[in-house]
């Protein structure tokens, strides 16, 4: 299989170790009425560190297989509001005189 990378968000994350489920959606034409239609589709994707949170963004690379139902493995995270969010709390109790009255 050539090299393909994928687009996704995170939607199931620590049931398994070392496993997150990113879904991919990507939009359709309907032949008949013309209209875009959105389809998406859930792979198993191997992280190695246990890195990803839910509704992270990330993109995946297909590689050889890891198990059963794991083709995809974890190639670049490129948001994460969960930590995006903590990091927010860590410099408002750094600088408390920037929090908005």
């Amino acid at each position: 299989m050539p090299p393909m990378t994928l687009k996704g968000i995170v939607t199931k994350v620590g049931v398994m170790s070392k496993t997150a489920t990113v879904t991919v959606s990507r939009w359709v034409i309907h032949k008949q009425t013309g209209k875009r239609i959105e389809r998406s589709k859930k792979y198993l994707t191997h992280d190695q560190n246990d890195a990803l949170r839910i509704n992270d963004e990330v993109l995946i690379r297909n590689c050889p297989p890891i198990s059963a139902r794991k083709r995809f493995t974890l190639d670049q995270i490129l948001r994460s509001p969960e930590t995006q969010h903590e990091l927010m709390h860590k410099n408002a109790a750094a600088n408390p005189q920037s929090l908005p009255s």
